[in-house]
């Protein structure tokens, strides 16, 4: 969500012509994230996300979209995508795909507690089984073969010891079989910056641009790696068990999840390690950036490797 699509009034105008929004009041740029350009944008009918796409292509948008759309109709709380005139979800601006939603109530939480850490587990198994019903069907791309393509990627940027780690949870890895354990769709990026709150209600689940077909396990580890992160950058038990136990009351784990466990924790640390590890090493160039430290979650992983 940093701004590396820079824009005018005047462009924006022109793109909210499209719309039946009424004139643009004002605007402004998101600087949190890394990967899209987001501003809010503010109407005569209220405020709204812009989201300027950097690296999608419009089929993959148009999943992610329709994403959004279908689990706002189904009780699950996302920003639903506005439509235009002609009933497109998908825009272009300054050349590049772009999309206006819903701006939802609510704020993101530096420190959840134990409570919040129990709603969105039971938010996240809600989300897995609405997803089973979910027509349309986009691959993972930070799967095993990405983590090994931008291993290969960084290559002599990375530290040796860094490499011996990295090799040894590639080749841990790659005797895991995702497939067998249960499928559905997954957000597979449910940080506390993509989730709101309005005191103990979960008022949205924001940026879905990773979603993707996966395993619901992982999308659980994924979760439980940023909301019950201690500030040593180890895993909380308590808020891990609660989230847990709160996502089983809704959708139990079975056996092969259970036993799949520990590799999925591992796996979710490393996809991160190794995003922002590439971010840090071959940085974007962006008006507003910001760049997140990936030696918390190569720490996690240690914690995770030595845990097993």
């Amino acid at each position: 969500m940093s701004v590396y699509t820079v824009i005018n009034s005047a462009q924006l105008e022109a793109f909210l012509q499209d719309y039946e929004l009424g004139a643009l009041v004002g605007f402004e740029g998101i600087s949190a994230g890394i990967e899209n350009t987001n501003y809010f944008v503010d109407t005569e009918q209220g405020r709204f996300v812009l989201t300027i796409f950097e690296h999608h292509s419009a089929k993959e948008l148009g999943y992610f979209l329709n994403i959004m759309a279908f689990m706002a109709e189904h009780q699950i709380p996302t920003a639903h995508p506005i439509a235009d005139k002609q009933g497109h979800y998908l825009k272009t601006l300054m050349n590049k795909p772009a999309a206006l939603v819903e701006r939802l109530a609510g704020k993101t939480l530096e420190h959840p507690d134990l409570a919040h850490c129990e709603v969105m587990g039971a938010e996240l198994a809600r989300f897995h089984l609405a997803g089973q019903d979910f027509g349309f069907y986009r691959p993972n791309d930070r799967g095993l073969d990405w983590a090994q393509q931008q291993v290969a990627l960084l290559g002599e940027r990375i530290e040796p010891a860094d490499q011996v780690l990295l090799g040894n949870e590639l080749a841990f890895q790659s005797t895991i079989d995702w497939g067998h354990l249960p499928q559905s769709v997954i957000h597979a990026d449910l940080f506390t910056d993509n989730a709101l709150f309005d005191g103990l209600r979960l008022s949205g689940i924001i940026d879905l641009y990773y979603a993707c077909h996966g395993a619901c396990l992982y999308d659980l580890a994924v979760m439980v790696n940023d909301w019950c992160r201690l500030p040593d950058h180890t895993l909380d038990k308590a808020k891990l068990t609660a989230m847990v136990h709160a996502y089983e009351r809704v959708r139990p784990l079975n056996a092969d999840e259970q036993q799949a466990w520990s590799a999925a924790l591992r796996m979710a640390a490393l996809r991160f390690w190794l995003s922002r590890l590439k971010d840090k090493l071959i940085p974007r160039e962006g008006e507003m950036t910001m760049i997140k430290d990936p030696d918390v979650f190569k720490t996690l992983l240690k914690f995770h490797r030595q845990s097993r």
